[in-house]
């Protein structure tokens, strides 16, 4: 059959392994001999198994038609049209062997050339943080066609494919042009449009097939499938201007923070219906109200990003861009954040760059070749989870989760990020044993490449957009994390305070008879308080695995169980640091969480769960009211201890500072079960103590003792103080007071 293919090109679309498509397919200007002169021509080729004849058709008179020669058996066509000289825009129209025909447009009529050698020198180099505007699946419209312009990262593939219902989800059918020295490959299809489902399919270099998910896919299918959807995100409409220029401004370090964890799959579910989740909007009617009414500052949502597993509670991700479609699209989850905004109500996301999990059609080996992740086991291998470790060394890499991290701000307006798992970042040992980790070039154990990671990440962050926080999970004494990277630190604005955390525990959960020989673990917080910038949290990871809720933690009868929880809370609420609770524990779920069961909001029945969220509600309030618990909350000068080390009655008495020295607060909280009449607190200005909460009363399930409204001070010093009050501590309480000026 007379051909104007190379033959080496030929072969190359028919075996699949061609990396430059274009430069065979397609329409092309070609020198023909007729009748002994040299004449240009196009010819138009394409690629198509499974077809029995093909037609070439005008596109804008499709009277002109040109029967295409099938030039290789297994369906690669051309036609030379010898009566045009010049290329013109055309439609193929094609007819199967079961008669079947129907008409469609050509991939590879066009070069798309929306990724520039710019783009692909900033990716290459990890400084192209909007990358997820180039790569993954855009709709597009070019020289007048609209169409779907796919683009994947996949340097050490033989051949990239996209493939979708589409074309039969056949990967020899729209092969990828590879953009020389990028490792990008990309591909416009015309007539794609929003909806449209696909995967890339990529051919490695030792000939095996695999099928990836896209991972910088907007949008996947609900598990258990798991391909991925061409969405458009810029269609929304946000109503959150007012929050965002807001926010910018906020300096959180000097305001209140007030975190509620939520996980969205089991905060409510439906009790009937085809899917057991609420939707985004659904959750939004619901949850923000809640959240509002009862104080707190933020939503932070456990990993929102589309993961395969329902048990990993979204801490093994699939698709880093893609909020997952448990709940919904990505316009319903920007309607929630958009709504959470106008309620005044921040969000932040749980994010999770430390590891992925090793599903087969994610990220592990994307190109045949260990692409995202270490090829030596000891360094890309996570004994705790599973899942494989991001190799942080690479620009690529670090370019993909900084972009995320980047493009949840910037599409969907979130306000913060706590970062999942840091200490098993920072360290190369972490949770191995000897010979099970590689040291760095130095010989030491820390990840001096996740270390550079995560400066160039919260730089970037707090470059581009100033006010969004971000937050370290890090449960070690590593120096300097919520330290500026200017000044040696890793950058962070805070970090959750897990030392804090497990000795609060500890103590809480002792019989008060003993809780006097352990008095430290109430008060050695308060020598590293101001080391970091500290978020106390009582999250989800201390309510499951059988450690038990927060209320059966608690000792004693049930009246002990309730009244021990809520003078943890005031303790909390006065203590430095900002607050976090994890949901249920605002009402003193009883059982264990478990991500497949709603919350037991029957509870609310009983007034005993009542009064812990009235309490709950209530220091949130005053936490918002009140400087003195927030102002100078990262400073030594916030905090003055009264008596902190008074082990024998398991009391603690402080001060809380505002920038006004006339504004503070005096704490004093009683953790055993024997009331203390006239306990002496020396206080700093003579005046009435109005006693504006009181954990024991009525109101939150106690027995309403206390200090009937407040106590004037005397002149006389007490704890290096020039005045001193005498009050009554209820047992296991709180009481807070708050000095009064005539």
């Amino acid at each position: 059959m007379i051909t104007t293919i190379n033959a080496e090109d030929a072969i190359g679309i028919v075996k699949s392994v061609h990396q430059n498509p274009h430069t065979v397919l397609g329409m092309h200007l070609v020198d023909v001999d007729v009748s002994g002169t040299r004449k240009t021509v196009p010819a138009v080729r394409a690629f198509f198994p499974d077809i029995k004849r093909a037609f070439v058709v005008d596109a804008s008179n499709d009277q002109f038609q040109w029967e295409m020669n099938k030039v290789h058996k297994d369906g690669l066509f051309e036609a030379i049209i010898w009566d045009r000289a010049e290329k013109f825009h055309y439609k193929f129209r094609l007819e199967n062997f079961c008669g079947q025909e129907w008409s469609c447009e050509d991939a590879y009529e066009e070069r798309a050339e929306e990724i520039t050698t710019f783009d692909t020198y900033l990716f290459n180099r990890a400084r192209h943080y909007k990358i997820y505007e180039k790569l993954g699946a855009h709709i597009k419209t070019l020289n007048g066609k609209k169409g779907v312009l796919f683009s994947c990262w996949a340097p050490n593939a033989k051949r990239v494919s996209v493939i979708g219902k589409f074309n039969n989800w056949d990967g020899r059918r729209d092969p990828m042009e590879l953009l020389q020295d990028s490792g990008v490959w990309v591909l416009f299809i015309p007539g794609l449009g929003e909806g449209e489902i696909y995967k890339f399919e990529i051919k490695t270099k030792t000939r095996k097939i695999l099928h990836k998910a896209d991972p910088y896919a907007f949008y996947g299918e609900l598990r258990p499938k798991n391909s991925s959807i061409v969405y458009t995100l810029e269609e929304y409409n946000w109503h959150d201007k007012e929050w965002m220029s807001a926010k910018k401004d906020k300096n959180w370090s000097k305001s209140g923070l007030s975190i509620y964890e939520v996980h969205l799959g089991s905060w409510k579910t439906k009790e009937s219906g085809a899917s057991r989740f609420l939707t985004y909007r659904e959750i939004a009617g619901e949850l923000i109200p809640y959240a509002k009414d009862m104080g707190y500052t933020h939503i932070e949502l456990m990993p929102v990003s589309e993961h395969p597993l329902d048990a990993s509670w979204g801490y093994q991700v699939t698709g880093y861009f893609a909020p997952t479609s448990r709940f919904g699209c990505p316009h319903d989850f920007q309607y929630f954040v958009d709504k959470c905004h106008q309620a005044g109500l921040g969000v932040i996301l749980d994010w999770v760059p430390a590891h992925f999990p090793k599903d087969d059609f994610g990220l592990i080996n994307f190109d045949g070749t260990h692409l995202y992740e270490h090829a030596d086991p000891r360094r890309g291998e996570h004994p705790d989870w599973g899942t494989k470790i991001f190799n942080y060394g690479r620009y690529e890499v670090k370019n993909f989760l900084i972009s995320n991290a980047t493009y949840w701000i910037d599409r969907f307006h979130i306000d913060g990020l706590r970062i999942d798992a840091v200490a098993s970042m920072l360290y190369l040992d972490y949770s191995k044993k000897s010979g099970e980790w590689v040291p760095n070039q130095y010989g030491g154990r820390e990840n001096l490449e996740a270390i550079d990671f995560l400066k160039h990440l919260n730089s970037v962050i707090h470059k581009y957009f100033p006010g969004t926080l971000m937050i370290a999970e890090e449960s070690t004494s590593w120096p300097g994390v919520s330290r500026p990277v200017y000044s040696g630190g890793l950058g962070f604005d805070f970090k959750w305070n897990m030392g804090w955390m497990h000795d609060e525990l500890e103590y809480i959960q002792k019989d008060p008879l003993y809780r006097k020989y352990h008095h430290k673990d109430l008060t050695f917080g308060l020598l590293y308080a101001w080391s970091e910038n500290f978020i106390l949290p009582f999250s989800h990871d201390e309510v499951v695995h059988r450690k038990k809720s927060l209320i059966s933690k608690m000792p004693g009868d049930v009246w002990q169980k309730f009244a021990n929880l809520r003078a943890l809370y005031t303790f909390m609420y006065g203590h430095p640091g900002k607050k976090l609770l994890f949901m249920g524990q605002e009402f003193a779920q009883i059982r264990e969480w478990n991500h497949s069961n709603s919350l037991d909001w029957h509870l609310l029945k009983d007034k005993r769960h009542i009064g812990i969220k009235n309490c709950v509600k209530e220091l949130n309030r005053i936490y918002k009211e009140e400087k003195s618990l927030w102002e100078k909350d990262v400073h030594p000068s916030g905090f003055e201890g009264i008596n902190c080390d008074d082990r024998d009655n398991s009391i603690i008495s402080f001060i809380r500072r505002s920038d006004n020295p006339k504004d503070f607060l005096v704490f004093v909280v009683n953790f055993t079960p024997v009331p203390k009449e006239n306990y002496k607190l020396g206080v700093p200005e003579l005046c009435f103590y109005e006693e504006i909460f009181n954990s024991n009363s009525s109101a939150y399930g106690g027995t309403n003792t206390g200090n009937s409204g407040g106590v004037y001070a005397k002149k006389s010093s007490a704890y290096n103080r020039p005045y001193s009050v005498s009050v009554f501590v209820p047992p296991l309480a709180g009481v807070i007071l708050k000095p009064k000026y005539t």
